[in-house]
C-alpha cells in the first residue's frame, strides 16, 4: 500500500527546510550568501519539505479579543481524525469561505474606525476655499483606502488634518490609533490563515490523484504469513516519493507476496497510526536521509523488533540500528559492531594518505566491496556483501534499481522469488553531463572536448567557463532544474561544465580536475603547488556548487570543522576564482519555501564577476556608495567605526595605482577625502535638487575640483523610471524561478504606485521641480561617488501611518537603476557599515525577482566594506545584498582614565586613606565632589544596619557626613575608591579606523594592553609594539636588559622567561594587526574578480587573534551548535546573577516574566550566551546529537532546580536573529510549548501559569514567547520617532515598540503571526528586561538601537502593567571575563563618564573630522532616547555634555568647522532636553545655547 494524500500539518508546519541548502557556508567568494533556485515542477511529488525540526503538538485555538483563528481550530480537529477521515476538498472550501467572510467583516470594522475618527474633521481656516472643500469632500466617508489616497494626493492637507485631530482630541485619537493598529494586526493574521488554507486546498486537489494507487496496492497484496511487509520512510529525498510509490505498484504486480508501505517523514505526525501499524507488521524497515531528532528517537524505539533494518545516510543514532542478518552497525550483547577484522583490513586498502580523501576511498569500497567480499568466508561477510549490494541499488537510484533492491532482499532473507533481481544499472560516481548529449562524460576534460565541437557556445574564448557541481542523486532522478540551469547559463553567454558527484568528492574534483589562469601562473613557483593536479585539468573562471554540502567533508563531514575549512580555503585560494554556493529548493513545495522566507532564483549570475577578471582596470567603471542617513544631522559620508573621508582617499589612491582611469585632471597630491564629502553635501541642498541636473552641476564640486573631481547629475522622468522597472513582454519563469502565478510585466511599477501614488504626479524625495528623480554624485574618470538615498524622510508622519516601507520611494529605485542601466557600473562598492539596500522589502532569507534588493542591485557585483566585529548584519549583506564582504578592523582600545572632578575626587580619597585620623576634614570635600560628579548614586552610603534591598539608599550631604562614624566613613571611602578604579580602567574604542592603515606603535600598544591587561607587563607591551621584525629571542633580550636596569619597575624582579608564551602571542597579534593593509588589497582583488578568503567575524578582545587579519570575507557560526558549552556556562552564571539581583531588590521574590533581547550580533559573538540565559531561566538544557548538534532544549526536572520556579521568558528577537537562527527559534518554541503543558504546579512553573490564564481568556497559541517585527521587516521605528522628535511622551514610544514587535515566530506556520493580545499579556507580567552588550565598540550610549529596543521594551512593559510598578533592566556586558549583570542606570552612568563626557574620548573622536563630529552628535540623540524611554535624566550628565561640546570654545569651533549639521543637531538635542524637562539648565546656559543654535541655523540656511 502506498500512503500519500493530504497532510493536515501542511497548513501549520512550513518548517525550516533543507538547512544545509539554505544556511551560510564559510566558503563564499563573490557570492550571494546562498543563491537559491528551484525546479519548475509544481507537484509535491518532487518538492516536499524537510522535517529537520520537531513538529510541535497542536494547540487549541479559540477566539481572541476580536478574532477567532479558524485555521488553528480546524487543524486541531484534523489531528484527532484517522487517516481515512481526512478532509475533503469541500470541507476546505467551507473553511475558506468562513475566513474570507471574517476578513470582509474585519475590513468593514477598520473602515468604520477611520470614518468615525474623521467624521467631524474641520478646516482650521488656513487653507483656501478650494482646498478646504476638497479636503472636506475627501474626508467624508473616509475609508482606509481613501485615507491612503488622500495622504498621497494632498500630503500637506493630510498633515494638517492629523495635527488638528491630535490637538483637538489627543486621548481619543490615541485610542483610535490603537484600535486601528490592533485590527490591522488581526487582519494580518487572518490573511495568513486564508493563504495557508488556499495552499491546502490546492494540495488536497493534487493528493486526490494518489487515491487510485492506494486502491491498487491494497487490492493485489494478500496478507498472511507468506507476505513480506516492508515499511519505507524517506526524509530529505522526499522528491523521490513518486518514484517509491511507483515501485510499490510494480512490486505488487510482480511479487504478490511483497507489500511495500511508502511514507515521507512529513507523514509521521498526521499519519502516526498508519505508520505504527505498518511498523508493527513490518519484516523490513528501510529509511533514508532522516535527521529530525524527535523523529529519529521515535523511530529507533519502534524499529528494533523488525528483523531487517536498513538506514542510509541518516542521523547516526538511527543508522546504528541497521541490521541485516549477522551484520549490524551498532554493538549489542558485547559483540563488536561493524564489519569483521578481515573486512576492516580490506576497507583500509581503499584509504588515502590525505585525511580529506578518505571518504572518497570509502565510496570506492562501496562499489567494489560486493565483488571482493565474495572471496571472504563467513556469514557476516556475506551479510555485509548483501548490505553493500542493497546500498548500491539505492545509491544508483532509478525505478529498476529500487525494484531490484527489494527483490534482492526478499530473495536473500525471506522466500526465493523465483526470478533473479535485475542487474544493477550503474551511473558513474562522478562525471559530466549535458542535455544535448546522450550519456555521461568521465571527466571535465572529456566534456570540454565534446562541448567545443557540439556545445551551444562551442570553444569561443569570449564566453567564460564555469564549473557547476551537481548532486548525483538529482541527476539520476532527472530533476528538471538541472537542464534549466544549464540552459539559462548558456543563454547568458556562460559556458557550463556540469559535474555530478555524490557529495564527498567535491574537493577532489575542484582540486585535481579544474584549474585557473592564476593557478597555472603560480605552478612551480611556490612550494604549495598541488601535486595531484591532473595534466588535463580544465581551466575555469568560476565554480558554482549546488550540492548543499561543504566543499570538504560531504553531507556528514569527515573531518573536524576547522580543518575542513582550512583545506577548503587552501584549495580555493590556489584557484583564486569566484566560488559560489547555490541550493536547489527541492525538499519542500515552493509555497512552503516562500512562507519560510526563501524564494527561488533561476539563474546564478556570475558573468559580471568573470567580466571583472577579464577586463582591464583602465576600462572598468566603479561606483562607490557612501551613506547619509538620517538626513540633516551631518551623517553624509559616515559609517560605523570607519573614518570614511580618509579611507575613501586611500581607496582612490589604490585604484590609481592599479591603473583605473580617474580622469584627465586627477592630481593625487591634492587629494582630500573631506572635500569629496563637502561636495556631496552641496548636492543635498533642496534648492539644488529642485533645479535638477543643471542645479547640481552648476554648483560644482567645491574643493574636490582641485584634484580633478566634477559634479555630475541625471534626471529620470516617470516614463523612464517605469521603463526601468518594467520587465520585457516575454519575461517569464527563467528570470524568476517558479512562482505560483505570473505577475504582469509592470508588477513593480504597480506596487510602487500603490504606495507612493501616480509616478507622473509624484513630487517627493529628491525630485526636481519638473517631478523628475534626481541622481547626483562626484565623478573622477571612471569612478563615480554618490550617497545612497535615504529610505524615507525622517519625521514624515505618513511613514508611521501608511505601509510605505513596502517599496522604496521612486528616487531610491531610480538611483540604483541609473547605476545599472545608464552609468553601467561594472561593480559597486558599499563603503562601510551599513547601507539599506539589503534591508529592503522582500523574502527575508533568499531573494526572488520580486525582492527589491534583487531588483535594484541587478547583476552588479557588490563589494561591501564591513566592520569585522559585526558578522551578524554582514550575513544580511551577503544573503540579500549579494555582497562580497571585505572586513576592516575596529579602532584601537583605550582606558578611560580619570579627568576633571573625577581626578580631584581620587586625589582626595587617596589622601584621606593615607591617614584617616588626620584627614577627617576632607569628609565634606569628598562628599561635595561625589555629588557634583553624580557618583553618589553609584556609590550610595548605607548604614551598617540598613536594609540592603532598599531602593532609596542614603545620599550624604557635606554637612551630614560629619555625623557618620569613622569606621563607616572609612569603609565608604574605600568603596568610592574601588568604583573610581573601575571607571579609570574601563575600555572604550578610541576614534575611527582608516581603511588599510596599520596601527602606529602607540596604537598597537593600546590593542595589546587591552587584550593582555595585567597578563603582560607595560615594558613588554612597549617593546613588542615598537619592535620592527625582531625575533622572539631579541625581544626577550631587550626585556631582560630593561628589567635588570630598572629595579624600581613593578616587573623588575620577574624573570622574562615567564612571559615567553605571551610574548610569542603578542608578536603574532602585532604581525596580524600590521596586515591591516590586506583590507585595501582585498577590495582591489575583489574588484578584479579574485577569491577573497573567508574568516570568522568577531573582535580581538572577545574572540582572540583568530579574527585577524582583516580584509576577509567574514562569516558567522554554526547555528546548530548554539549555545556552545562555554556559552552555556557563562549564560547560566549571568542568569543566576540576574535572579539574585532581582530577588535582593524585591524582598526575595522571583520575577514572573523576564524579557530577554535576542540579538543576532551578540548571539554570534558569544556563541549563544543570550540563549543560555533563556534556558537557565526556564530551567532547560540542550540535548545534543552524536554529531554535537543541538537537537532539543529539554526541561530540567523541578527537583533539580534547587527549589526555584521556572521563570517565564518573553523573547524579543532582532530581525537578524529571527532570520539567521530559525532552528533556534523552533527549538525555543518547542521548549515553551512543552513547559506550558508540563504537569507542574503553576506556582513553580510561571510559563504554565501565564499560558493557562491566556487560554482562559480565549487567546490562541498562549505559549507563544518569541516575538519580532513582521517577516522581512526590521527595527522598532522608535529611534526614527526620537530622531525626528515625533513623540509627546515615553508611553507613545512603548506603544510603537509593541505594535512593531507583535509578531510571533516558531514552528510550523508561526512565521510572523500577529499576536498583539499575547504580547500584551506577557508584557503585563514582565518584571525585568535583559540586554547583553557584546563588545567595547557598541555600548548602550553609542548607537540608537539599544534605547529603541531595550528602553522601549521596558517602557512597553510598564505601559502594560496594571500595578504601576517600574520594570527592572539588567545589562550583561559579555566582552570581559566577568559577565556580572548590572542595572541599566548604573551602566548608563558608567558609560557616560568613561566615554561621552571624557575629554580623552571627546578629543579622539573630534579629531576624526566630519565622521567624528557625527558620532558625537548621535550620542546626544541617544541621550534623548534614553530619557524618553526610561526616564534617565540626570542633570550632571547634561551639564557636563554642554560644558564639553558646546561651551568649550575650541571644541565647539572644531565641531562647527568639521560638520556644521552635526554640531547643529548637538545643540538642538540639548535644547530639546531642556524643553522636555529632562534637563534643568540654568538660564544663562540656555540663553547661550539658543543663540548658538540660531547662529548655526542661519549658517546652514546660507544667511551668514
Amino acid at each position: 500500500m502506498v500512503v500519500t494524500g493530504f497532510d493536515p500539518a501542511l497548513l501549520r508546519d512550513a518548517v525550516s527546510g533543507y538547512r544545509r541548502c539554505a544556511s551560510y557556508s564559510p566558503y563564499f567568494t563573490h557570492s550571494r550568501a546562498t543563491v537559491t533556485f528551484a525546479s519548475c515542477r509544481k507537484s509535491r511529488k518532487r518538492s516536499r519539505r524537510s522535517q529537520m525540526a520537531v513538529r510541535p503538538p497542536v494547540t487549541c485555538s479559540s477566539a481572541s479579543a476580536q478574532l477567532q483563528s479558524e485555521t488553528e481550530l480546524f487543524l486541531d480537529s484534523l489531528e484527532k481524525e484517522t487517516a481515512s477521515e481526512l478532509p475533503s476538498e469541500s470541507n476546505l472550501t467551507v473553511q475558506l469561505r468562513k475566513l474570507e467572510t471574517q476578513s470582509l467583516e474585519l475590513q468593514k470594522r477598520i473602515d468604520d474606525l477611520y470614518q468615525s475618527a474623521f467624521a467631524h474633521a474641520q478646516s482650521n481656516g488656513n487653507e483656501s476655499d478650494v482646498e478646504a472643500s476638497t479636503t472636506h469632500a475627501a474626508t467624508t466617508g473616509l475609508t482606509e483606502e481613501a485615507f491612503g489616497r488622500l495622504g498621497r494626493a494632498q500630503p500637506e492637507a493630510m498633515k494638517q488634518l492629523l495635527h488638528d485631530k491630535e490637538t483637538s482630541d489627543p486621548k481619543g485619537w490615541a485610542q483610535t490609533q490603537q484600535q486601528i493598529q490592533t485590527a490591522k494586526l488581526q487582519r494580518t493574521r487572518l490573511t495568513r490563515e486564508i493563504e495557508d488554507l488556499k495552499a491546502a486546498l490546492v494540495q488536497a486537489e493534487e493528493d486526490m490523484s494518489h487515491d487510485d494507487l492506494d486502491d491498487v496496492a491494497d487490492s493485489v497484496l494478500p496478507g498472511g504469513k507468506d507476505t513480506v511487509s516492508i515499511c519505507l520512510i524517506t526524509g530529505f529525498e522526499s522528491f523521490n516519493i513518486s518514484l517509491y510509490s511507483k515501485v510499490a505498484k510494480e512490486l505488487a504486480e510482480k511479487l504478490p507476496n511483497v507489500r511495500l508501505h511508502v511514507f515521507s517523514d512529513r507523514d509521521l505526525q498526521p499519519k502516526r497510526a498508519q505508520i505504527e501499524a505498518a511498523l508493527d507488521s513490518a519484516d523490513v524497515f528501510f529509511g533514508s536521509l532522516l535527521f529530525d531528532y524527535d523523529q529519529v528517537e521515535w523511530l529507533k524505539s519502534r524499529v528494533e523488533k523488525i528483523p531487517l533494518r536498513l538506514v542510509f545516510e541518516s542521523a547516526l543514532e538511527l543508522m546504528s540500528a541497521t541490521q541485516i542478518g549477522t551484520f549490524q552497525m551498532g554493538s549489542t550483547g558485547g559483540k563488536s559492531k561493524g564489519p569483521p577484522p578481515a573486512v576492516k583490513k580490506l576497507l583500509g586498502l581503499f584509504g588515502s594518505q590525505r585525511e580529506e580523501d578518505r571518504m572518497v576511498g570509502y565510496l570506492s569500497f562501496l562499489k567494489l566491496g560486493p565483488k571482493l567480499l565474495k572471496f571472504l568466508p563467513g556469514q557476516k561477510a556475506k551479510d555485509l556483501r548483501n548490505w553493500l549490494t542493497v546500498y548500491s541499488y539505492w545509491n544508483q537510484g532509478g525505478r529498476s534499481n529500487v525494484v531490484a533492491m527489494f527483490a534482492h532482499l526478499v530473495d536473500q532473507y525471506f522466500k526465493p522469488t523465483g526470478t533473479s533481481p535485475a542487474k544493477l544499472l550503474e551511473t558513474p560516481a562522478t562525471g559530466c553531463l549535458h542535455p544535448a548529449h546522450d550519456g555521461y562524460f568521465s571527466s571535465p576534460a572529456e566534456y570540454m572536448k565534446w562541448y567545443k565541437q557540439h556545445g551551444p557556445l562551442g570553444g569561443d574564448p569570449i564566453h567564460p567557463t564555469v564549473a557547476v557541481l551537481l548532486y548525483r542523486k538529482h541527476v539520476i532522478t532527472e530533476q528538471m532544474y538541472i537542464g534549466q540551469l544549464i540552459s539559462n547559463m548558456e543563454q547568458q553567454g556562460v559556458r557550463p561544465i556540469p559535474i555530478f558527484i555524490n557529495g564527498i568528492e567535491a574537493h577532489t574534483v575542484v582540486r585535481d580536475l579544474l584549474t585557473s589562469t592564476s593557478e597555472q601562473a603560480a605552478k612551480g613557483k611556490s612550494k604549495g603547488s598541488n601535486p595531484t593536479l591532473k595534466a588535463d585539468a580544465v581551466p575555469v573562471d568560476a565554480v558554482v556548487s549546488t550540492i548543499g554540502f561543504p566543499l570538504v567533508g560531504g553531507p556528514a563531514g569527515t573531518m573536524e570543522g576547522g580543518r575542513q575549512a582550512d583545506v577548503a580555503k587552501g584549495i580555493l585560494t590556489a584557484k583564486n576564482i569566484p566560488y559560489i554556493i547555490a541550493a536547489p529548493l527541492l525538499i519542500q513545495d515552493m509555497a512552503s519555501w516562500s512562507r519560510d522566507g526563501i524564494a527561488g532564483l533561476q539563474s546564478v549570475r556570475i558573468k559580471e564577476w568573470v567580466h571583472l577578471r577579464r577586463s582591464s582596470t583602465q576600462d572598468r567603471k566603479i561606483a562607490v556608495l557612501l551613506y547619509g542617513f538620517p538626513p540633516g544631522v551631518g551623517a553624509t559620508g559616515t559609517a560605523a567605526l570607519l573614518n570614511v573621508p580618509a579611507s575613501l582617499a586611500k581607496l582612490l589612491e589604490g585604484l590609481q595605482q592599479q591603473g583605473y582611469d580617474l580622469g584627465p585632471d586627477w592630481d593625487s597630491s591634492k587629494l582630500d577625502g573631506e572635500a569629496v564629502i563637502s561636495a556631496l553635501k552641496m548636492q543635498e541642498e533642496q534648492r539644488a535638487i529642485y533645479e535638477g541636473k543643471a542645479g547640481i552641476e552648476n554648483r560644482g564640486a567645491g574643493g574636490a575640483e582641485a584634484f580633478g573631481a566634477s559634479a555630475v547629475a541625471a534626471e529620470i522622468d516617470h516614463l523612464q523610471l517605469k521603463q526601468m522597472l518594467t520587465y520585457p513582454p516575454d519575461w517569464g519563469p527563467s528570470e524568476w524561478g517558479p512562482i505560483p502565478f505570473l505577475p504582469e510585466a509592470d508588477v513593480l511599477v504597480s506596487s510602487m504606485e500603490r504606495q507612493w501614488g501616480d509616478l507622473a504626479a509624484y513630487r517627493g524625495i529628491a525630485t526636481s521641480v519638473a517631478g523628475n528623480a534626481v541622481v547626483s554624485g562626484i565623478q573622477l574618470g571612471n569612478v563615480w561617488i554618490g550617497v545612497q538615498p535615504a529610505l524615507g524622510v525622517e519625521g514624515d508622519p505618513m511613514r508611521l501611518l501608511f505601509d510605505r516601507d513596502l517599496t522604496p520611494h521612486p528616487q531610491y529605485a531610480a538611483f540604483y537603476k541609473w547605476l545599472q542601466q545608464d552609468y553601467k557600473a561594472d561593480a559597486v562598492v558599499h563603503f562601510g557599515m551599513h547601507g539599506t539596500v539589503e534591508w529592503l522589502p522582500g523574502a527575508p532569507l533568499g531573494n526572488s525577482g520580486l525582492s527589491w534588493s534583487d531588483v535594484l542591485l541587478g547583476n552588479m557585483p557588490n563589494v561591501y566594506v564591513y566592520a569585522a566585529n559585526n558578522p551578524s548584519e554582514s550575513i544580511l549583506a551577503k544573503r540579500r545584498g549579494y555582497g562580497t564582504i571585505i572586513s576592516h578592523n575596529v579602532p584601537p582600545y583605550a582606558r578611560a582614565g580619570l579627568y576633571k572632578q573625577l581626578a580631584t575626587l581620587k586625589g582626595l580619597v587617596e589622601e584621606f586613606r593615607e591617614k584617616p585620623e588626620a584627614n577627617q576634614s576632607l569628609r565634606a570635600p569628598i562628599i561635595q565632589n561625589l555629588s557634583q560628579t553624580g557618583l553618589d548614586r553609584d556609590c550610595p552610603f548605607r548604614h551598617a544596619s540598613a536594609d540592603s534591598s532598599s531602593s532609596d539608599p542614603e545620599l550624604l550631604a557635606p554637612d551630614s557626613a560629619e555625623s557618620v562614624s569613622e569606621e563607616e566613613f572609612s569603609d565608604y571611602v574605600g568603596r568610592i575608591y574601588q568604583y573610581l578604579q573601575v571607571v579609570e580602567a574601563r575600555l572604550f574604542s578610541e576614534g575611527l579606523h582608516v581603511l588599510g592603515q596599520p596601527p602606529s606603535p602607540d596604537k598597537l600598544g593600546q590593542y595589546l594592553e587591552a587584550y593582555f591587561g595585567e597578563g603582560l607587563s607595560p615594558e613588554a607591551i612597549d617593546v613588542v609594539s615598537h619592535s620592527n621584525g625582531d625575533s622572539l629571542e631579541a625581544i626577550k633580550a631587550k626585556l631582560q636588559r630593561i628589567y635588570s636596569q630598572n629595579s624600581a619597575s613593578t616587573s623588575g624582579s620577574r624573570p622574562a622567561q615567564e612571559e615567553e608564551e605571551k610574548l610569542g602571542e603578542a608578536m603574532h597579534i602585532r604581525r596580524l594587526l600590521h596586515d591591516n593593509t590586506e583590507e585595501m588589497r582585498s577590495i582591489l582583488r575583489a574588484l578584479n574578480g579574485e577569491y577573497i578568503e573567508p574568516q570568522a567575524g568577531g573582535d580581538l578582545l572577545r574572540d582572540g587573534a583568530g579574527v585577524l587579519p582583516t580584509g576577509r570575507n567574514i562569516h558567522a557560526l554554526d547555528p546548530y551548535r548554539m549555545p556552545s558549552q562555554a556559552a552555556l556556562e557563562r549564560g547560566a552564571a549571568a542568569a543566576k546573577g540576574i535572579l539574585k539581583a532581582h530577588r535582593d531588590a524585591n524582598h526575595g521574590t522571583y520575577p514572573q516574566t523576564v524579557a530577554v533581547n535576542l540579538w543576532g550580533l551578540d548571539a554570534i559573538k558569544t556563541k549563544g550566551e543570550s540563549v543560555a540565559i533563556v534556558l537557565y531561566l526556564v530551567g532547560a538544557r540542550p540535548l545534543r546529537e552524536a554529531t554535537g548538534r543541538v537537537a532539543r532544549y529539554e526541561l530540567i526536572p523541578l527537583d533539580e532546580l534547587g527549589g526555584r520556579p521556572r521563570v517565564d521568558v518573553l523573547c524579543n528577537m532582532s530581525g537578524i536573529f529571527r532570520d539567521s537562527f530559525q532552528n533556534v527559534v523552533e527549538l525555543l518554541d518547542d521548549l515553551f510549548k512543552r513547559a506550558a503543558q508540563a504537569p507542574e504546579s503553576p506556582d513553580m512553573n510561571f510559563i504554565r501559569k501565564h499560558s493557562s490564564a491566556m487560554t482562559d481568556q480565549g487567546l490562541a497559541n498562549s505559549s507563544a514567547r518569541l516575538f519580532s517585527n513582521p517577516a522581512g521587516d526590521y527595527g522598532s521605528m522608535v529611534n526614527e520617532r526620537v530622531g525626528s522628535s515625533q513623540w509627546e511622551n515615553g508611553s507613545e514610544l512603548g506603544d510603537t515598540w509593541a505594535s512593531r514587535n507583535a509578531f510571533s515566530y516558531g514552528r510550523g506556520s508561526e512565521r510572523g503571526t500577529a499576536r498583539p493580545e499575547v504580547l500584551k499579556a506577557l508584557l503585563g507580567t514582565t518584571d525585568r528586561v535583559v540586554q547583553e552588550i557584546d563588545s567595547v565598540e557598541y555600548g548602550l550610549t553609542d548607537i540608537q538601537e539599544y534605547y529603541a529596543n531595550t528602553g522601549a521594551l521596558k517602557k512597553a512593559a510598564e505601559n502594560a502593567r496594571k500595578d504601576g510598578k517600574p520594570v527592572g533592566c539588567s545589562i550583561v556586558e559579555t566582552f570581559g571575563k566577568d559577565a556580572k549583570p548590572q542595572e541599566l542606570s548604573d551602566v548608563l552612568r558608567l558609560e557616560y563618564r568613561s566615554k561621552l563626557l571624557n575629554p580623552k574620548w571627546a578629543k579622539a573622536m573630534a579629531d576624526q573630522g566630519s565622521g567624528g563630529a557625527f558620532e558625537i552628535s548621535q550620542r546626544m540623540t541617544a541621550m534623548i532616547g534614553w530619557g524618553a524611554t526610561t526616564g534617565f535624566a540626570e542633570k550632571w550628565v547634561f551639564d557636563q555634555a554642554a560644558d564639553t561640546y558646546a561651551l568649550d570654545q575650541d571644541m565647539a569651533d572644531k565641531l562647527r568647522k568639521n560638520n556644521p549639521e552635526a554640531f547643529s543637531n548637538l545643540l538642538k538635542r540639548m535644547l530639546e532636553a531642556s524643553g522636555r524637562g529632562m534637563w534643568k539648565a540654568d538660564d544663562a546656559t540656555l540663553e547661550q545655547l539658543k543663540n548658538m543654535y540660531s547662529d548655526m541655523d542661519a549658517q546652514l540656511e546660507g544667511i551668514k
